[in-house]
């Protein structure tokens, strides 16, 4: 029986491609800390090292690229230490173009980065150019995987085969044994981290991807960038403009990161907001269509009813495809899915598939594999690890961190029991000694900001402190949605003033507000 006591009927939902491959990679691995050990690090001055000619004077090789035809790729070497260049082995970054579309028109390049950190910006520029042919028709549109990922050199920390036993279980268990079993094994993945990427660990920062930025400008020949960045990307763009102000033209941050202060102190509000989107906007959407999915009437009994399927897992995990879906992999898919409304009704389908398994038919079971029978990919983590760990201080003391997860695990569960997984990694992660970049916004143009108000990624009073930060910039605030990622999301009002800025240079006067695009109706829905 469902939660709400009458008998359950199946759902089918489809997903798209595009749906699926989101979820995959949409989730930021959720990590907080109280505070910062300090150590000391260096500021980074805001003229770069000096370039030698043998990256200055390198000529990219435009190619068509592998896996979207509409893009021309390259790869250009850069130092694998901007501040040594001589000491260690070069790297390679994969960088993309796609030009623009109407030459006569041609207003300079719009440089993107991905998300994450561990995401792949290579293939990016072909579907923002379908999404914004209008930006596209002006801006040769550019991009490329971050040192670290992809086809760019990448770090290597544990294969796909080794990698789920760092995710598998239950993170609610706060037994001893349970817990020294969390800290065992993010001391083995960092261990197996530093014995496999030869060295390159440390230099895996944001600081030395803006510098890789910007010898990426000069190599296309442009004196100035626009650029548009989502989510972590934010703080790619941010550090970029901090570092050489005068070479952006107009910039868009999407979601943002609280890039003004510590990564640790952004991802200490993660748990809260996560819980916040899936306790006050998919639970009550969700309870809502109770005639559709019936999962409960109100919010509560969902809830309810999610916990009891956990719960379920955790005794009897369900074999997925490949995958085994317990407890924490449950938590994953669930707050994976609520990164975006568009995701709630395949959620909701796959929940619903989930109280009837053993019937379940093939479309639904296919509907539960993709949200929750996938596992990260290894690359992913081992590049958000090392960005996330080496950027800013971290603190390290482990008792401090077993106290508040144990908190967190209370309160807010769905993010809160993983806490001390991903923090122990970083207490665990050698001393970094990557320079302070201190975000001001000194000698920028304005730079538009966007983001919503319930975004469980990059929580809406994170993003107010990237505002306060990042002096001069205005604000889009997108009220009564939770949406990560806000342009080229179905929202005419934020497509509208991301474009008039990107395409005429025209900002608010001032800070100001989008209304919320309506939420999904699931098919079968009543009225």
């Amino acid at each position: 029986m469902s939660a709400s006591g009458k008998p359950r009927r199946r759902t089918a939902s489809a997903v798209s491609g595009a749906i699926a491959a989101a979820l995959a990679v949409a989730a930021l691995p959720a990590v907080t800390a109280q505070a910062a050990e300090a150590h000391p690090r260096s500021a980074a001055t805001a003229v770069a090292p000096s370039v030698p000619s043998r990256y200055a004077d390198q000529k990219l090789d435009w190619r068509p690229c592998e896996g979207d035809p509409s893009l021309e790729c390259a790869t250009m070497t850069v130092p694998r230490d901007w501040h040594h260049p001589d000491a260690g082995p070069d790297i390679t970054i994969a960088v993309s173009r796609h030009k623009a579309g109407d030459p006569a028109k041609r207003r300079g390049v719009l440089m993107m980065a991905a998300g994450g950190p561990g995401g792949k910006g290579l293939l990016r520029p072909g579907g923002f150019a379908k999404a914004s042919p209008s930006v596209a028709a002006v801006y040769d549109v550019v991009s490329f995987d971050q040192r670290g990922v992809g086809r760019s050199t990448h770090a290597v920390c544990q294969t796909a085969d080794e990698f789920p036993s760092f995710m598998a279980g239950d993170s609610r268990d706060r037994s001893p044994a349970a817990i020294q079993a969390v800290l065992d094994r993010s001391r083995k993945f960092v261990n197996d981290c530093q014995e496999r990427s030869g060295g390159l660990l440390p230099y895996l920062t944001t600081e030395q991807t803006a510098r890789d930025m910007d010898l990426f400008r000069a190599l296309l020949g442009a004196p100035k960038i626009s650029y548009y960045g989502a989510s972590y990307a934010t703080t790619v763009g941010a550090y970029y403009a901090t570092l050489f102000p005068r070479r952006v033209e107009r910039a868009v941050l999407d979601s943002n990161i609280d890039f003004g202060s510590t990564m640790e102190r952004w991802m200490t509000g993660q748990p809260k907001s996560f819980q916040r989107r899936f306790d006050e906007d998919f639970l009550p959407w969700l309870a809502k269509y109770d005639s559709v999915y019936h999962y409960g009437r109100t919010a509560a009994e969902a809830k309810a009813n999610w916990e009891r399927r956990r719960a379920a897992l955790h005794d009897h995990p369900l074999t997925v495809g490949s995958a085994v879906l317990d407890p924490n992999m449950f938590d994953a898919g669930t707050s994976s899915a609520i990164y975006k409304t568009s995701y709630f009704p395949a959620l909701a389908g796959a929940l619903a598939a989930l109280d009837h398994w053993d019937d379940a038919t093939p479309q639904e079971k296919g509907l539960v594999g993709q949200l929750f029978g996938q596992h990260p990919d290894p690359g992913f983590f081992a590049e958000y690890f090392s960005v996330t760990c080496n950027d800013t201080p971290w603190n390290r003391d482990l008792d401090q961190w077993i106290a508040r997860s144990a908190k967190d695990t209370v309160n807010l569960p769905l993010l809160g029991a993983r806490e001390l997984t991903y923090a122990s990694v970083c207490a665990f992660w050698p001393r970094s000694g990557a320079p302070e970049v201190k975000v001001t916004g000194a000698g920028l143009p304005a730079t538009l900001m966007v983001n919503s108000t319930h975004d469980p990624a990059t929580y809406y009073e994170g993003a107010l402190r990237a505002h306060r930060a990042l002096r001069g910039s205005r604000l889009v605030t997108v009220t009564g949605d939770g949406d990560h990622g806000q342009y080229q999301n179905g929202n005419a009002c934020v497509d509208a003033t991301v474009d008039a800025y990107l395409l005429d240079g025209k900002l608010p006067a001032r800070d100001t507000t989008c209304a919320a695009k309506p939420l999904p109706v699931p098919a079968g829905a009543a009225g």
